[in-house]
């Protein structure tokens, strides 16, 4: 499957209709014990419990799980994957992975919020220094790269803003003093970005987003570059007991077969509402990827292969009052902190005091938008009442 198209991949991989009575997918295992026919199987098993694939324990993994794993990782084009409990549970997994008490951990300064609440909160408690750099530093993240560093942490296009980093200068630096690169990857999924094929070590994607794709599940799915990595990855995940629930399984097997369907048509969405949004007048600033608008734009026009339904755009700041009137009667954008789903969503978001490696000086109102799958007059036509709203709320 290695040389077929994305969207092939996505389909076929990690399922076996022969091996599974003729069945187009692979059954759910509900199950937490494994049991064995002699000593000798049982002694096997338990020397074995820390390999790839390996069936031991239901914690471990079973053969459902090793079928997403096992899609994700050749998605990715990765030596291997390992499922968690959800998209934060991928980050702070793949963080533990790596460092120790004394090290150096450089994350953007533009990440996933509740990934700064980890490394600010918990990290410091464990004697890790933690440094937020600027996103858009490139090869001059160097001078930053100390002994002790133990990771960079990347996250491209960053939330909220969606500065896109400039990947392969940073990996470039992190590889000439042997540091390892992690890159959350959420936003674009495999389908158009495939950070391993960039030199980033691991890949961490929030599989409740795009890859379940139906607002239905909570999963996480990092990929590793290497086998070293992979089973340092795999026996973190398994210290710390993480595992995913059958039935997700089953949900994140459903939602990556179409996610280059899903996907596109988000895409095609987005752009068309990214472009209307840039010509309103209550609009100052629209931040999307694919827009000369959004820094990194360049960057993103030369690594990524297209863009996903989610993005920001700034208006004039009124009261809330008037944002309330913007948000509380929309017909079809709902309020919600998650995205990709099929349903469009809309919060409003702050940069301000959120950084510090950087200073986000737009004294505009950032809303943040997943747009979905309804048909995108309708869409406008809700925004475009939501904006009258505002405009006419002292």
């Amino acid at each position: 499957m290695s040389k077929k198209h994305f969207d092939t991949r996505a389909i076929h991989n990690g399922r076996s209709p022969i091996l599974q009575g003729g069945m187009v997918n692979p059954p759910v295992y509900h199950g937490s014990t494994v049991v064995y026919s002699s000593l000798d199987d049982l002694e096997t098993a338990k020397a074995s419990h820390d390999q790839k694939d390996a069936l031991v324990y239901g914690r471990l993994g079973t053969a459902s799980t090793f079928s997403l794993e096992n899609a994700m990782a050749d998605l990715e084009n990765g030596f291997g994957a390992i499922s968690v409990s959800s998209g934060l549970a991928a980050v702070t997994t793949t963080i533990l992975a790596y460092v120790n008490s004394g090290d150096h951990l450089l994350i953007a300064d533009t990440v996933y919020g509740p990934t700064r609440a980890f490394c600010q909160h918990y990290l410091s408690r464990m004697g890790i220094e933690v440094e937020f750099y600027d996103p858009m530093i490139a090869a001059n993240i160097s001078p930053f790269i100390r002994e002790n560093t133990a990771m960079i942490f990347m996250e491209s296009p960053g939330s909220i803003t969606f500065e896109v980093q400039d990947v392969p200068a940073i990996v470039a630096a992190a590889k000439s003093k042997n540091v390892t690169t992690a890159l959350d990857n959420s936003w674009a999924t495999p389908l158009f970005f495939r950070p391993i094929e960039h030199g980033v070590n691991i890949s961490i994607t929030s599989a409740t987003k795009y890859i379940v794709g139906h607002a239905d599940a909570l999963m996480g799915l990092v990929v590793a570059d290497d086998e070293e990595n992979y089973y340092r990855l795999k026996v973190c995940r398994d210290h710390l007991g993480q595992s995913l629930a059958p039935d997700d399984i089953y949900l994140g097997m459903r939602g990556m077969r179409t996610l280059g369907l899903r996907a596109k048509h988000h895409e095609t969405q987005a752009l068309a509402l990214a472009d209307w949004l840039s010509k309103q007048s209550v609009v100052s600033q629209v931040l999307h990827p694919a827009l000369a608008s959004c820094p990194g734009h360049d960057l993103w026009k030369r690594d990524f292969d297209g863009s996903s339904g989610l993005f920001s755009f700034i208006i004039e700041k009124r009261s809330k009052k008037a944002l309330a009137a913007l948000l509380d009667h929309m017909e079809l954008f709902s309020m919600g902190f998650s995205w990709g789903g099929f349903e469009s969503l809309i919060v409003p978001q702050e940069a301000e005091n959120s950084r510090t490696a950087t200073e986000w000086n737009n004294s505009g109102q950032i809303l943040r938008v997943h747009v979905g799958l309804e048909n995108i007059d309708d869409l406008i036509t809700d925004l475009s009442a939501a904006f009258d709203r505002y405009l006419a709320t002292e």
